[in-house]
């Protein structure tokens, strides 16, 4: 064996173990990804069910699940920014907004969830978008107390995004989901001016039989 093969060896050696090593770390990281969204899902549902201490809690194990994630990946920037993590951190973001939004506590920044920008808006839009089932949840229990109120904050939310032209490589697709939002919310707005008007105008029907 001349020397270029024993040279040879050692780099393809020393690559085996850089991806051996990479691998690893991989498979810890996507099944960590998968609990996140698991949770995050888990969280929304037990909101849209006004179980808030059930969704409170899925919201923490979704967040240290996060941080854990993002301590795993520290020396692996290619595997943290990868679909899989950053797609963990939108359904984070979202379960965490949709919960702020219903239960009326402060909306928690990027930085305080421990996530990126990017997911945190894309987050963030979906969040609002979730609140159209909220609103129709409640209108056909018929309660419209807090419906105009959460049309409000879709309506920031919405106009906010739209604030931010930059490319999707950028943004993980921001431009798409704002024009998702844009959308439900078009939508959300009618169902309920529907709604509202309806119910004026049978409360005026019953004053007059009354």
């Amino acid at each position: 064996m001349d020397d270029s093969s024993i040279h040879l060896t050692g780099i393809a050696d020393q690559a085996r173990a850089f991806f051996t090593q990479k691998h690893e770390v991989r498979e810890r990281a996507i099944p960590l990804s998968r609990e996140v969204v698991r949770n995050s899902a888990n969280a929304i549902r037990s909101v849209h069910r006004h179980e808030m201490e059930q969704a409170k809690t899925l919201v923490k194990a979704a967040g240290d699940l996060v941080a854990e994630a993002k301590a795993l990946l520290h020396d692996h920037p290619d595997l943290y920014f990868t679909g899989y993590t950053q797609d963990a951190q939108k359904e984070y973001t979202e379960a965490s907004a949709v919960y702020a939004f219903i239960a009326g506590t402060p909306l928690p920044t990027n930085t305080k969830l421990g996530v990126e920008v990017a997911p945190y808006l894309n987050g963030l839009a979906e969040a609002a978008s979730e609140l159209r089932r909220y609103i129709l949840d409640s209108l056909r229990r018929d309660d419209d107390s807090r419906s105009e109120e959460l049309m409000e904050t879709m309506d920031e939310v919405y106009n906010q995004m739209v604030t931010m032209d930059f490319p999707d490589a950028l943004t993980n697709g921001l431009r798409r989901t704002t024009d998702q939002l844009r959308g439900v919310l078009e939508r959300t707005r009618g169902d309920l001016t529907m709604t509202l008007r309806q119910r004026r105008l049978e409360r005026l029907l019953a004053e007059h039989e009354t």
